[in-house]
């Protein structure tokens, strides 16, 4: 099989980052919480509802971007993933397989089991170096508080050196005043890892993606941006109507991707930035009810809803020129 690295009507490319709501398999992972995505569990998820899982998330993934490039994404940032072979299954489903998608993922000590991974179509992108950061939070009775780690993907993204640094912090399940110091600590730890970046290499290409659970306007993203110098294109993208995850009727944009200011940069042969936005087409909304517009969810509480995700994706279109 052939593939056309340039089959749109331009050299526009998409970069994205997709948070897909509890990707597990059908089995009982013993060394982690996974017991609600078993067949016997309340939850019911069985190889018929996996199946349809990655039929759907696999359908969205290959349309990010598509309107823009007429092409599939070449690179993809994951949220909440489980293990490799559920990753395996993803990129080997339906509208996904006629791609030369390869990954990049390692077991965190997430309590739940889940972590990030990147996605790469690998006639685009060549992986040179990956490597995860972990870093420790302790709750408030001093114990360790295990979360996602932090994941760097240097590589060549049609010949030119591009470092993706994927993240998933910490969420407000306990509120977000009381939770916003795990998120800070997260904010310095990658501000740890782009620092370390521009001592190794001359003026490096860094793209920041992930599911913050927080807001461009937020202390934990603020001080990444203002503190290295990056450049959030996703801070004019939340309004009173659009977001990327919705919680009490109210939209807040976790999902960003943020980016160094060399991507303007009018360099020959080089990527840079043209825009951003949400994909957050009709098919990945709830169609009806006190709901509608919102994400179609895989699941409400136990009840399950046959959806996407509880997250829309967001996107980067870079041009090379």
């Amino acid at each position: 099989m052939k593939f056309n690295i340039f089959k749109s009507k331009t050299n526009k490319q998409t970069v994205a980052f997709y948070n897909i709501e509890n990707l597990f398999d059908i089995y009982d992972d013993e060394f982690t919480r996974d017991d609600d995505f078993i067949p016997t569990s309340k939850k019911r998820w069985t190889v018929k509802r996996y199946k349809n899982k990655l039929r759907k998330i696999g359908y969205a993934i290959s349309n990010i971007g598509r309107k823009e490039t007429n092409s599939h994404p070449a690179i993809i940032g994951l949220a909440e993933v489980e293990n490799d072979a559920v990753l395996k299954d993803l990129i080997a489903s339906k509208h996904l397989k006629e791609y030369p998608y390869q990954f990049v993922h390692y077991d965190s000590q997430d309590e739940r089991g889940i972590d990030v991974a990147f996605i790469y179509d690998s006639k685009k992108f060549e992986v040179l170096h990956s490597e995860i950061f972990t870093f420790t939070i302790t709750d408030e009775d001093g114990l360790p508080d295990y979360t996602r780690d932090i994941l760097l993907v240097s590589g060549l993204f049609f010949g030119e050196k591009i470092h993706f640094i994927v993240n998933h912090w910490p969420s407000r399940r306990t509120g977000d005043v009381a939770t916003e110091f795990k998120r800070i600590k997260a904010s310095e730890q990658v501000q740890a890892i782009i620092l370390r970046l521009q001592e190794d290499y001359d003026n490096p290409k860094i793209v920041v993606m992930g599911d913050f659970n927080d807001d461009p306007f937020s202390n934990s993203i603020k001080q990444l941006v203002d503190n290295i110098g990056l450049f959030n294109p996703m801070d004019t993208l939340l309004s009173i109507d659009r977001g990327t995850t919705s919680h009490n009727f109210e939209w807040n944009l976790f999902d960003q991707i943020i980016i160094t200011h060399n991507f303007f940069e009018r360099k020959p042969k080089t990527l840079r930035y043209v825009k951003a936005d949400i994909y957050d087409a009709d098919f990945l909304k709830q169609y009806d009810g006190k709901y509608k517009g919102s994400p179609y969810r895989t699941y409400v509480g136990k009840n399950y809803k046959g959806g996407y995700s509880d997250h829309f994706p967001v996107y980067l279109i870079l041009n090379k020129k």
